[in-house]
């Protein structure tokens, strides 16, 4: 073999992936700094359901995103407002604020450069019960044209990239509640491998509607406390549910050399992704934990690391009796005596589970603990469970020195998704 066959058939450097921008939409606040600044006070945006009259039904509170104006905000125009599904306006402000933060400059020269990988757990639901209504009260010739962009799933994604002109890969992935997980992470191998250098990436969900309030009330997943302030208690003993909730968040993702070039602000690097499936049961995790051991592990070990240089875990922590208590099995299984060292926490504690979005939401969560050396803290934690017996950041934000953190996802349908992000330094 040749020197010049041996030099074709070597792999190429591994390209490394940054997180440049960001962007929120949660019952907490509009915006980034506003979400965050309330997570870190232990603050709770469940409230009582406005958007609806539930009086009666399972659960009668909810994390809503509450006095959201998208025309007002500059995120769509008035058109685009009546004719597009909630889920959709959520996706084109978080895109909007994620863009802006980066500072891309999104131009001719480099629209084919750039990705959407934007995902939704439900989708356009609010349109489709909507129209179903029109249907049924008005006939069919008032149901609306714009119903099926509006209820499939990757309608987020191709709606960004329309807005901004961006041609490079494009789809959205669904995995239920991994969702968010699954999109920045698949995102993150499509940078890696170089098809594209920038990807806007994130999820998105809006189904606090009657239908899905009784439909996970009779599943008997959501929480029924009477202070909704208190409802969600992930990983405490009293723990009955979860609160539903919905918002959006989004990431720009970028190859190192390629910010740098630009010099652009990076936030952290995304170092390991892992993707497994329990194949247990259709609603309910493994009760071992095994598959979110296993995508623990696999993100660990495709970040080049070992499981004692992670310092913190951002929790799927649901509330429920049997995610919670799976989930601290899994952890105990991949860190061995090092989960006794290391902090977990859950903000569905003061946002509830925003289905879709969750992951995505707490990814950012985990990368603005990386950049604040900041814990958010897991609310509502009064009585511990034996089962459950880990440094969950009760009740309290607390300075740490975070250099490597993990934000877990799992999913209906057996579905775990697992990311690791590393503290950037130049």
């Amino acid at each position: 073999m040749t020197d010049n066959a041996q030099t074709t058939n070597q792999n190429p450097p591994a390209r490394r992936v940054v997180v440049t921008g960001l962007g929120l939409l949660t019952c907490l606040g509009h915006d980034v700094e506003t979400t965050w600044s309330a997570l870190l006070a232990g603050k709770s945006g469940i409230a009582p359901i406005s958007s609806f009259d539930a009086t009666g039904y399972p659960a009668t509170f909810a994390g809503e995103v509450r006095g959201y104006d998208p025309v007002a905000a500059g995120y769509a125009d008035a058109k685009e407002a009546r004719n597009l599904d909630p889920s959709v306006t959520y996706a084109l402000a978080v895109a909007q604020q994620a863009i802006s933060d980066s500072g891309l400059q999104i131009e001719d020269a480099n629209r084919d450069n750039i990705g959407v990988i934007f995902g939704s757990g439900m989708g356009g639901v609010t349109s489709v019960l909507n129209q179903e209504h029109t249907l049924l009260e008005r006939g069919h010739r008032r149901v609306s044209p714009h119903l099926i962009p509006n209820m499939l799933v990757d309608s987020s994604s191709g709606y960004i990239a329309i807005k901004y002109g961006v041609r490079g890969t494009n789809m959205a992935i669904v995995s239920a509640c991994a969702t968010g997980g699954h999109n920045i992470g698949e995102a993150s191998e499509i940078v890696r491998r170089g098809d594209v250098d920038v990807v806007i990436t994130g999820s998105a969900d809006s189904i606090i509607l009657p239908l899905a309030v009784a439909a996970f009330g009779n599943m008997k997943a959501l929480a029924d406390n009477a202070d909704p302030i208190a409802a969600s208690r992930p990983f405490d003993r009293d723990r009955n549910g979860f609160v539903l909730a919905e918002g959006a968040a989004c990431l720009v993702l970028e190859e190192l050399e390629h910010a740098r070039k630009r010099g652009a602000r990076i936030y952290a690097e995304i170092i390991g992704y892992g993707s497994t499936n329990d194949a247990y049961h259709i609603a309910s995790p493994d009760e071992a934990g095994g598959g979110a051991a296993r995508c623990m592990a696999m993100a660990i070990r495709k970040g080049g690391i070992q499981p004692q240089a992670v310092d913190y875990i951002n929790a799927h922590g649901t509330s429920t009796q049997m995610n919670d208590r799976t989930e601290t099995l899994a952890i105990k299984e991949v860190f061995g005596d090092h989960a006794r060292r290391l902090a977990v926490s859950s903000i569905k504690s003061m946002i509830g589970h925003a289905m879709g979005a969750a992951g995505s939401i707490e990814a950012v969560a985990t990368i603005l603990s990386l950049r604040d050396q900041m814990l958010p803290p897991t609310i509502n934690y009064r009585t511990p469970d034996p089962v459950c017996d880990l440094d969950y950041v009760p009740n309290e934000a607390r300075p740490a020195a975070v250099n490597i953190a993990l934000s877990n996802s799992i999913g209906m349908g057996g579905h775990n998704s697992a990311l690791i992000f590393r503290r950037y330094t130049a």
